[in-house]
């Protein structure tokens, strides 16, 4: 797992650490913990144990306890969506999510939906912010508006090409207040449906359901956007065909009407905290969704489409990982503009946090102090509707079922499934012991997800050769 080379590079005190911990009494049994995890970079650490006991009997049928851990303490994985905080946990929500969206445009009777969804009308929109001020970008085979042209990679992208002038308190507003417009949006859809079905709103509902799932993901510019997948159902969900009048193009034109017609009104706002001091001041603002709407059919089977089924599944659950950090903020909480010196956060994100901070005053209850890390945006990163497709949760508890039952044959206990009669009781007592690693562990974890996603990559790459040696067999 390790080697001179890669040990050569650490510091003294981890390098230490590292030696200290290989050489402990439990080291292997902390590795298999580790990797259980998936090399997660943050576990969370408990002490306590279970029993699983026969209630008729009575008799102990299996003992768990933590006190012959090392550290007396078992590790699980922290689950945190973040790949900037795990990439390990990150990469089984990434999964989750792909499985999910996946779900809701092949179907999976296991998740929900049948197979028919393939043949119900679905679109890949995308819905932006306006523009706040102009910024430096690549306008195809032009040159940027400061002449230059940028090469793919180049810091100044999104950045304002004059900073005096950018509106930085309306960017923030806008994030703050994205989940708002999400919402009127999928209002507005269903009106501008039924109008253009030439129907009433109930009779529209009555005969057609509008399912979705979306992911918000930041521009380099710190403005928060939204891709969505959007599939017209029957009355009945996905189980029942959308109705004759529910076609691909009214959900198209229904979306870029609706989309037009959102606003949120902002109030103006006054904050003076010190007589002796001139107030601050904001004026009354109207946000509405910018004007670049994209609405892409999604192709079922793959045949040429410019935007296929396995593509949208795929760009959904990478953004689901990702937040605010992708535009060089930091992805925990700020509270002072001092700390932006000290994380060094670039120019144009720190001035986007600090009109966070200093709006936070102005307008106390969105709460823009707590998100400022987030450049104002407090929704979540990823939604859906309720008959979409399955859930997050019933995705972990599949997983879970399947652990318990590899972990009930491993021990030799009845299985509840085949032998209903034979139940058992579990009693189990946990103590949250704090979370994550020490140095040295940090880095031998790191290695240990390495070695799974490098195990992983190899796997993936023998899959198609495997498939075609059985297909020859067969």
């Amino acid at each position: 797992m390790t080697d001179t080379a890669t040990l050569a590079g650490l510091d003294a005190a981890t390098l230490a650490d590292v030696l200290k911990v290989a050489a402990s009494d439990g080291f292997d049994r902390w590795q298999e913990q580790i990797r259980r995890t998936g090399g997660c970079s943050d576990p969370i650490r408990l002490m306590g144990g279970t029993k699983t006991i026969d209630p008729a009997t009575k008799t102990v049928l299996h003992a768990y306890t933590t006190e012959h851990e090392p550290g007396s303490m078992l590790r699980i994985a922290c689950g945190n969506r973040r790949a900037s905080r795990c990439p390990a946990c990150a990469w089984t929500y990434a999964g989750d999510t792909y499985h999910l969206i996946r779900a809701g445009l092949v179907g999976d009777p296991a998740k929900g939906t049948p197979p028919t969804v393939r043949n119900h009308p679905r679109v890949f929109a995308t819905l932006t912010a306006p523009s706040f001020g102009p910024v430096h970008n690549r306008p195809g085979q032009r040159p940027c508006r400061c002449g230059l042209r940028h090469g793919e990679d180049a810091p100044e992208l999104g950045t304002p090409l004059d900073p005096q002038t950018y509106d930085y308190a309306g960017a923030v507003l806008w994030n703050n207040h994205a989940s708002d417009l999400w919402r009127y949006f999928t209002i507005y859809l269903r009106r501008e449906i039924a109008r253009r079905a030439g129907l009433t709103q109930k009779a529209a509902r009555e005969q057609s359901r509008v399912a979705f799932g979306k992911v918000a993901e930041y521009q380099k510019r710190g403005a928060v956007h939204f891709h969505a997948v959007i599939r017209f159902d029957g009355a009945d969900g996905p189980d029942s065909p959308p109705p004759p009048w529910a076609t691909l193009g009214l959900l198209t034109d229904a979306i870029h009407a609706a989309a037009a017609r959102v606003m949120v009104d902002v109030p103006p706002a006054r904050y003076q905290p010190n007589p002796k001091q001139p107030a601050i001041t904001q004026p009354a603002r109207t946000l509405r969704w910018g004007t670049q709407i994209d609405v892409q059919p999604i192709g079922a089977f793959g045949h040429g489409e410019e935007i296929t089924e396995a593509a949208v599944a795929s760009y959904v659950a990478k953004y689901a990982t990702k937040a605010a950090e992708t535009t060089g903020t930091v992805d925990r909480r700020i509270g002072n503009k001092e700390a932006l010196v000290l994380l060094d956060v670039p120019d144009h994100p720190a001035r986007l946090i600090a009109a966070c901070l200093d709006l936070h005053a102005l307008y106390p209850d969105r709460k823009l102090r707590d998100w400022a890390h987030m450049l104002g945006f407090r929704g979540h990163f990823s939604t859906k509707s309720r008959r979409y497709s399955t859930t997050l949760g019933a995705l972990r508890q599949v997983r879970a079922d399947y652990r318990a039952a590899q972990q009930r044959a491993a021990l030799g206990l009845p299985d509840p499934d085949d032998t209903p009669e034979a139940t058992t009781l579990t009693l189990a007592h946990w103590t949250y012991a704090g979370h994550g690693h020490t140095p040295g562990e940090s880095w031998l974890a790191a290695n240990i997800r390495r070695d799974i996603e490098h195990n992983r990559e190899i796997a993936r790459e023998e899959l198609p050769a495997l498939l075609d040696q059985e297909g020859a067999a067969a």
